[in-house]
């Protein structure tokens, strides 16, 4: 009977410790950028395009910001990435060498700031000249 209970105990606790384990959260890996694009007059673009790539160049790809100017590229591998937004025909400066971890989540705050001139969007509607 005092072997049962003890083989018993055992086994429960090995079944505890099991489902612990397996309760604890999976990263597979999968990394996430994500922030918000702002434009000159520091408020979020909407529908502006955000570019990125690793760090080496290689798979050049684009997403686009929501209606808030919010933006999310999710399932990306563990390295370093470059990143630019651009909408309304303005740009930001490369964001270079983002470093992410497996699993990690960075959030980044992109402003558009270059152009060969400041686009009407982007003019204030009470200003005379």
């Amino acid at each position: 009977m005092r072997r049962t209970i003890v083989l018993l105990s055992i086994f429960l606790f090995a079944l505890a410790a099991a489902s612990s384990v397996s309760a604890a959260p999976q990263h597979k890996g999968s990394s996430t950028l994500s922030g918000v694009v702002l434009g000159p007059d520091d408020k979020p673009v909407a529908h502006a395009s955000v570019s990125y790539q690793s760090s080496g160049g290689n798979g050049a790809h684009v997403v686009h910001t929501d209606s808030y100017g919010r933006f999310s590229i999710t399932k990306l591998r563990a390295d370093n990435y470059d990143l630019r937004a651009s909408g309304k025909g303005v740009f930001s400066e490369w964001e270079k060498n983002i470093m992410l971890r497996a699993g990690q989540t960075r959030d980044l705050t992109l402003h558009l700031v270059y152009a060969k001139e400041i686009p009407k969007a982007y003019v204030k509607s009470n200003s005379k000249q």
